[in-house]
């Protein structure tokens, strides 16, 4: 097995909506922000080849949306999903596995794109897209305060290219998906985002997507605004976190804008950052 990060670009989030009831005078040293109150965060995706399969997990938020749209979010850098796959000799023709953490459009807004003649169509074309049944009836029929981070443009395409499995999760790990040894589910950020495991050199991995968005989210009421059930986040973050320390988890960062990944430890104070790594260091 070999894994890659794939970095897809940067946006800018308003500081307060990241930190929650943290105060600006706390985060403000973790992620400085502009004038306008916005930081700096990454799109950072996993891909993990193994068996003649490559499995994509999480894949940005794409190159479709229009210029307004992009504007209130500030994108930049110079990286794309296109980009870092052509460095390792990939195109998303490629890619054999979606896993969708969950359908936010930071998340999930790479699966679509759209043609010359505004068409949408899938980005990975041979691709199996794997969600869940709860989450996916909660992102196409959206309450009003998460709607706007439900776009039907990235996830009906999906559906009707007969393209889209759903994981029975019940049954955790699909037979189709060897890669994963184990899906953890979340339900502070929205409801059954998936936290995949995966073992690599020895190490269990774990893909924190939102449960975990940057390394300065650690201490435990670090919980963004845009959770739908905050306190519900704050008991499965510190329950993941202790199982991390016990047995020395390698914790992806799919928003961090300095760190790939890090590893936690026991402290006075509780569960806190041991060290930042890149997964090329493992």
């Amino acid at each position: 097995m070999k894994i890659h990060t794939l970095d897809t670009g940067l946006f800018k989030l308003d500081g307060g909506a990241m930190f929650g009831v943290v105060p600006k005078s706390m985060w403000q040293k973790l992620n400085p922000s502009d004038a306008n109150n916005m930081c700096t965060w990454a799109m950072r995706c996993l891909l993990v080849e193994d068996g003649g399969r490559l499995l994509l997990i999480d894949n940005g938020i794409g190159e479709k949306q229009d210029e307004k749209f992009r504007g209130h979010f500030y994108l930049h850098g110079e990286d794309t999903l296109e980009k870092s796959l052509r460095k390792l000799g990939l195109t998303s023709a490629d890619i054999t596995d979606v896993f969708l953490t969950h359908l936010h459009f930071d998340h999930c807004g790479g699966s679509v794109q759209r043609r010359p003649d505004g068409v949408l169509q899938l980005a990975f074309p041979n691709a199996t897209y794997w969600s869940n049944e709860a989450h996916w009836d909660w992102a196409v029929t959206p309450n009003p305060r998460e709607k706007a981070s439900f776009l039907k443009e990235n996830i009906l395409p999906i559906q009707e290219s007969g393209h889209l499995k759903f994981i029975d999760l019940q049954k955790g790990v699909p037979d189709a998906l060897p890669q994963l040894r184990e899906i953890i589910l979340a339900d502070g950020h929205t409801e059954k985002m998936m936290v995949p495991l995966l073992e690599y050199k020895g190490r269990t991995l774990a893909f924190m997507a939102d449960l975990l968005p940057s390394a300065a989210h650690i201490p435990l009421p670090y919980v963004m605004s845009y959770d739908m059930r905050p306190l519900v986040t704050m008991t499965e973050k510190e329950a993941v976190l202790r199982r991390a320390a016990d047995e020395n988890w390698v914790l992806l960062l799919e928003h961090d804008p300095t760190n790939e990944a890090c590893t936690v430890q026991h402290t006075d104070k509780g569960v806190r950052l041991a060290e930042t790594l890149r997964l090329a260091d493992l």
